[in-house]
C-alpha cells in the first residue's frame, strides 16, 4: 500500500507575561550587581499531535457477463475510507496509531463494512519492542498465495486475491537478538472471515451464511490464540519459522438446510500449524519457499508453494525493471483443499517502469493441472499528479471445470477502476 507523507500539526504555546512597575524616579542599582546572564534562550515548548494521512477511494466493478444467480447485477461502484493518525513520544520510543476502515458498496449490503486496521500502543526498549491493541502482521515471500500468513483474518469482500485483512486485536512481543528475531503473539479474540452476500457478485451458490458460524472451541471466538514466529537473515538467505496455535482464520463449508433454506455454514476448526518462509537472493534471481504442516480434527495435511524471480534490470536498454515469476502450488488434500489451490501453476511478469508516475503493471495466470481451468490476473497503477493514483484490475476464469471451486466465478470476469486520493 502506498503511504504518503503527511503534514505535522502543531500548536506552539508561548507566554511571556510583561511586569511594568510605575517608578517615581529612577531606581538605584545595588551595591553588588548580579552578573548578566549570556546563557542561551531555551526552546519553546512544542507540543505536537501527531500527524494525520491516509486516503479515500472511487471504485467501480464491471461484469460483462450476465450474471449466473438471481439479484445480481452487472456493476456495482463503491466509496472507502481510511485514515490514518500518528504520533509518539519519548524519542520515538513510544509510538500510538489508530486506522479505521469504511467501504459504502452499492450492489452488496455485505461489501458495504466497517473495520478497525490498527488501534495500538508499541513501546521500545533496547532489544524489546512491545505492542498492544488490534494491527495487521504479514508473513510471507511468495506471491500468488501467501500460506503461512496466519495471524490476521482475511477480508474476502474487499478482494478474491486475499490481500486485505481484517484488523487483529492482539499482545505482541519482539525480541531482538544477534541470532534473529523472535516474535511472540498473544490473540485474544478471533476475526470471522469476511464474505459476498447473496446480491454480490464473486460469491458462492448457495451463499455463505455469516450469521450463524460454528466453532470447535467452545470459547467459540474468544478462545485464546497463541503464536511464536522466529526470523533471521543468513548471507543470501531470508529464514522464517513459525507455529500457530488456535482457531484455524480458514472455515471449512458445510451445507445447512435446517432452517428450510440451503446455506453454507462456516465451521472454524482448532489447529496447530508449523510453517517455513524462506527467500534466497542471488543476483538477479529471488528463490521464494513457504510450506506449512496443519494438523486439526478433520485434517492432517502438508501444503507449500515454491517457485522464483527472475528480474532483467534497465530491461531493453530502458529505465524500466521486468520480472519473470514462476511457482507451483500442492495440498496434500487435493480436491478437498479449501483454498483450491492443490496441484497448480502460477507464472506471471511484473513491469515497474522507474518513470515519475511510478507505473506499474503485474499480470499472471494461475493453471490447474488437475482440472486445466485458468484463472488469469492484471493489475495495474498509475499517479496522476502527487496525490492521485489511478488502478486497473482485469480478472477471468476461462475453460472453469466444475470440480473446481472457481467455478462459481465463471461468469464474475470484471474490470475494476480504481481513483485513489492520499492525503
Amino acid at each position: 500500500m502506498v503511504r504518503s507523507s503527511a503534514l505535522p500539526v502543531a500548536i506552539l504555546l508561548s507566554t511571556l507575561p510583561l511586569v511594568h512597575r510605575a517608578m517615581a524616579g529612577p531606581v538605584p542599582l545595588p551595591a553588588n550587581p548580579l552578573p548578566i546572564s549570556t546563557a542561551p534562550a531555551q526552546p519553546v515548548p512544542r507540543i505536537d499531535w501527531g500527524e494525520w494521512s491516509g486516503y479515500i477511494s472511487f471504485d467501480a466493478r464491471l461484469f460483462p457477463k450476465s450474471p449466473e444467480f438471481p439479484d445480481q447485477q452487472d456493476q456495482d461502484f463503491s466509496l472507502a475510507l481510511k485514515p490514518e493518525y500518528y504520533t509518539d513520544w519519548a524519542n520515538g520510543d513510544q509510538q500510538f496509531v489508530f486506522a479505521p476502515f469504511f467501504r459504502y458498496d452499492t450492489a452488496d449490503n455485505q461489501r458495504t463494512h466497517a473495520d478497525i486496521r490498527e488501534l495500538y500502543w508499541q513501546i521500545e526498549h533496547d532489544r524489546w519492542v512491545g505492542k498492544i491493541g488490534v494491527d495487521v502482521v504479514f508473513w510471507g515471500v511468495t506471491e500468488s498465495q501467501h500460506l503461512v500468513d496466519i495471524i490476521n483474518q482475511t477480508d474476502l469482500v474487499e478482494n478474491i486475491d486475499g490481500e486485505e485483512k481484517l484488523g487483529q486485536p492482539m499482545l505482541n512481543l519482539n525480541y531482538l537478538s544477534d541470532w534473529g528475531n523472535w516474535q511472540f503473539y498473544v490473540l485474544p479474540y478471533f476475526r470471522e472471515r469476511t464474505f459476498p452476500g447473496k446480491h454480490g457478485r464473486l460469491r458462492t451458490e448457495p451463499a455463505v451464511d455469516t450469521r450463524d458460524p460454528q466453532y470447535e472451541s467452545n470459547s467459540e471466538e474468544q478462545h485464546i490464540d497463541l503464536a511464536l514466529r522466529w526470523s533471521h537473515n543468513i548471507g543470501d538467505w531470508d529464514l522464517g519459522l513459525a507455529h500457530f496455535s488456535g482457531t484455524s482464520r480458514e472455515p471449512y463449508l458445510f451445507p445447512d438446510a435446517t432452517s428450510g433454506t440451503l446455506k453454507l455454514l462456516p465451521v472454524y476448526v482448532q489447529i496447530d500449524q508449523t510453517s517455513l518462509d524462506a527467500q534466497a537472493t542471488k543476483g538477479a534471481w529471488l528463490w521464494k519457499l513457504e510450506a506449512i504442516y496443519n494438523r486439526n480434527t478433520l485434517d492432517d495435511y502438508y501444503a507449500y508453494v515454491g517457485g522464483f524471480e527472475r528480474t532483467s534490470f534497465g530491461a531493453a536498454n530502458t529505465a524500466a525493471d521486468l520480472g519473470l515469476l514462476l511457482e507451483y502450488h500442492y495440498d496434500e488434500r487435493g480436491d478437498e483443499a479449501t483454498n483450491g489451490l492443490q496441484s497448480d501453476i502460477y507464472v506471471g511478469a511484473r513491469l515497474t517502469a522507474n518513470d515519475l508516475p511510478g507505473t506499474m503493471v503485474l499480470a499472471g495466470v494461475i493453471y490447474d493441472t488437475d482440472t486445466q481451468t485458468i484463472f488469469g490476473n492484471i493489475e495495474a497503477s498509475r499517479r496522476l499528479g502527487e496525490n492521485w493514483v489511478l488502478s486497473l484490475e482485469l480478472r477471468f476464469t476461462t475453460n472453469t471445470d466444475e470440480k473446481d471451486n472457481l467455478y462459481f466465478f465463471r461468469s464474475d470476469d470484471y474490470l475494476g477502476i480504481e481513483f485513489t486520493r492520499y492525503f
